[in-house]
């Protein structure tokens, strides 16, 4: 299903224009409010917003209840309350009862009472139905995945570029009789394309950013690649160990396409992330 037009456009609309939209969003039998995952997939937006617009739901969705069962007690209210008397009624109403003689007044004057001032500044009392102000969210810093992927990028880069030179991959001319000096080590494109497209992957998946199909594509994708990249770590190590020279047939088969597979995975996520049909 395609998710609603705001305004005309499908690109993020502010939380004033999104929330109109979310009101009369079809909810299944049951449900009050939309989930936060269904905003986000909706109105396509990120979680921040969606958990915003959803606080917004919910404070008018509290609002009205509120209202329900105001509403709901003064009716059960009226309903025990007695009925006043019917003046076409024949029959007669009860005699009223006998009142007191009045009391006469004492002529001694009564003492004078004088009341306690109330202070300067009285402190103001918050009504029920005041929203509480929310603290802004403070986002998370990103700056120790930074200090995490160095040695993982020591590791990662070394095994693959050992275990393509198990594989066959090596030095190359990329440019002869052209540049016939320079060369190249191709084992390198093992961890650059692997790892790289497995975390750019990992990235569109989270994000939560774009339709439903690149979702599930860079999902599957994904973890298919961070599988992919741990089974060549444990290849390599496990042939080191052996004293192993040449890997087998099937290994180097698997390896060989890696590139072709990964060139193809990252250019049906690119295809998927920019379209909205």
């Amino acid at each position: 299903m395609t998710a609603p037009t705001i305004n005309g456009t499908r690109y993020p609309q502010p939380i004033e224009d999104l929330l109109p939209a979310a009101r009369v969003l079809d909810l299944p039998e049951g449900e009050a409010l939309p989930s936060r995952n269904r905003l986000m997939r909706e109105f396509r937006i990120g979680a921040p917003k969606a958990g915003e617009l959803l606080a917004l739901l919910k404070a008018e969705h509290a609002k009205q209840t509120e209202a329900e069962q105001l509403r709901t007690h003064r009716a059960v209210r009226g309903a025990i309350l007695p009925a006043e008397p019917d003046p076409t009624d024949p029959t007669p109403a009860p005699a009223a009862p006998e009142l007191a003689p009045p009391v006469q007044p004492d002529p001694t004057p009564a003492p004078e009472i004088t009341t306690a001032e109330p202070p300067a500044e009285a402190s103001a009392v918050s009504r029920p139905d005041t929203p509480t102000p929310t603290a802004p969210d403070r986002r998370a810093v990103a700056w120790p995945v930074v200090l995490l992927a160095l040695p993982a990028f020591v590791a990662i880069w070394s095994g693959w570029v050992g275990l393509g030179g198990l594989t066959g991959f090596g030095i190359v001319h990329p440019l002869p009789g052209i540049w016939d000096s320079f060369s190249i080590n191709s084992a390198i494109t093992l961890p650059i394309g692997v790892e790289t497209y497995g975390a750019y992957a990992l990235y569109v998946w989270l994000s939560g950013r774009v339709p439903a199909p690149a979702l599930r594509f860079a999902k599957w994708s994904a973890l298919g690649s961070l599988a992919v990249g741990a089974l060549g770590q444990v290849a390599y190590h496990l042939l080191v160990a052996a004293g192993v020279t040449s890997a087998p047939w099937w290994i180097t088969t698997a390896v060989a396409c890696l590139p072709v597979a990964v060139l193809g995975m990252g250019a049906a996520l690119a295809h998927l992330v920019r379209t909205h049909d």
